[in-house]
């Protein structure tokens, strides 16, 4: 389409160069008219200056021929207001014959030129335009003895045959370059609706499955949905043999931690059943004063027994936590209070630092995970040692943490230490820091192990706060 505009105007501009070089040859014919004329009237014997013969009209017919004999293609004349065309001439004219007549077609306007350059005394120019051609016309007015005079040349600039082709090429190719946008213009609309149809389709769905999704009719777009139906296929295939696969897994892992807790709680059990055995038998093959003694370590075994069963229940049966808008630090002088008795026993010093005011938790919950953080702490101190109980906030949660400078965890233990029944004392449980965490995950917090700078162990309980946390 820029090839045929950029052609359009290469032609236009060569046209308006010709008709600019036209329209100054015939200016010039005009004036040699005038020269010829001036020269012919010059010392003047002729007829009366209202009296026009055929004398004159051949003398002036002939002035104006040889002024127009190398002018090619350029015919002019003479012409009076009152007479008409008193001379004519076309020299160069390429028909059979002479031409001697004033064109018909344009009389009217030679005749409206002529007075217009005569009545303003001054050259007047003046070009039309048709379908094939250009027409130019001037005409200058002749002073000299002949009233009303004024001489005139035409001439005319033919438009090639191959600009209307040109033309009505541009005018197709613009045709068709509309037919190919609107025909675009529909494709791109209709492929619009159909890929905002498809991610309506995929937005509604489970974002883990591709939904089927129906042909539209566009051959290329269906060879796209055609492969993403048989992607989905494929990974509803693969979904359902990986949920198979993982319900496997977690039955055998459900399998594996019964195996571990079965074998954690006969292992603790059979320790104090083996020394209720032993103080039974005792108490049977012994006297009074036996039986007596082997009654409260019989007791004290039952105990343990007891004591391990709580904490199991206390792992399993998770309850939801009940929130109250408490005072922090009372809260955790509250907690410390019954552990300072120990504290004192082995010259440990118990720090406090806290920095929140008030905050919404389970105080029941927390209490019992910083009972066994404390218990934990109190037995890896060694005597003149301190533990630091520090409260504070990390964006919209509560962090709690208990650090002392015992000889800290061991590093074999560290991936373990949460697991039930794992322990580096011979007489624990294990079950205690298993309790603590999950109390801190039935209250949507977390209790982890982070490193500590120096010697001893850290242990952060971080929890969600609620709407009164606030700092001092």
């Amino acid at each position: 389409m820029a090839v045929g505009w950029l052609l359009l105007q290469l032609y236009e501009q060569s046209t308006a160069a010709q008709v600019g070089r036209a329209q100054a040859v015939a200016a010039h014919a005009c004036d040699q008219i005038k020269d010829r004329y001036e020269f012919y009237v010059r010392g003047w014997t002729g007829p009366d200056a209202g009296t026009i013969d055929d004398r004159l009209r051949g003398d002036l017919t002939g002035a104006v021929g040889m002024a127009l004999a190398q002018q090619n293609g350029v015919e002019g004349g003479i012409w009076q207001r009152q007479a008409g065309p008193l001379a004519y001439a076309f020299p160069t004219y390429q028909g059979t014959g002479p031409k001697t007549d004033v064109p018909a077609a344009e009389l009217s306007q030679i005749k409206e030129i002529n007075e217009q350059a005569e009545r303003e005394d001054q050259t007047v120019e003046r070009q039309s335009g048709a379908s094939s051609q250009t027409l130019l016309l001037t005409a200058c007015p002749l002073p000299g003895p002949l009233p009303a005079l004024s001489a005139w040349t035409m001439s005319r600039v033919f438009l090639s045959p191959a600009f209307d082709q040109l033309r009505l090429g541009v005018g197709l190719l613009l045709a068709v370059m509309l037919a190919m946008s609107l025909w675009i213009m529909r494709i791109l609309l209709v492929w619009s609706r159909h890929v905002r149809r498809i991610e309506e389709a995929l937005a509604g769905t489970d974002p883990l499955i591709i939904a089927t999704l129906r042909r539209t009719g566009e051959r290329e777009l269906d060879r796209i949905i055609d492969a993403l139906n048989e992607a989905a296929l494929r990974l509803r295939a693969a979904r359902e043999e990986a949920d198979g696969l993982t319900a496997r897994v977690t039955v055998a892992e459900r399998l594996a931690a019964l195996g571990r807790v079965a074998a954690g709680v006969a292992h603790e059990i059979r320790n104090p059943i083996a020394a209720l055995r032993l103080q039974g038998e005792n108490a049977l093959a012994g006297g009074d004063e036996r039986r007596r003694e082997a009654i409260p370590a019989m007791l004290a075994q039952v105990q343990r027994l007891d004591g391990l069963v709580s904490e199991l229940l206390a792992m399993t049966q998770r309850r939801e936590p009940r929130l109250v808008d408490l005072d922090v630090r009372s809260f955790l002088l509250n907690s410390i209070d019954p552990h300072s008795v120990a504290a004192r026993s082995s010259n440990i010093m118990l720090n406090l630092i806290c920095k929140p005011e008030r905050a919404s938790f389970d105080p029941d919950m927390v209490g019992r995970v910083l009972d066994n953080l404390l218990v934990n702490a109190l037995r890896h101190t060694p005597p003149g040692g301190q533990i630091e109980i520090e409260a504070a906030l990390r964006g919209a949660n509560l962090v709690l943490s208990v650090s002392d400078n015992g000889p800290g965890v061991a590093p074999e233990l560290e991936d373990q230490l949460f697991d039930p029944f794992v322990t580096g004392r011979a007489d624990g449980t294990g079950l205690g820091l298993a309790i603590a965490r999950e109390l801190a995950d039935a209250h949507g917090g977390t209790l982890r192990l982070e490193p500590k700078t120096g010697q001893g162990a850290r242990f952060v309980l971080e929890l969600p706060c609620g709407v009164s946390c606030r700092s001092s």
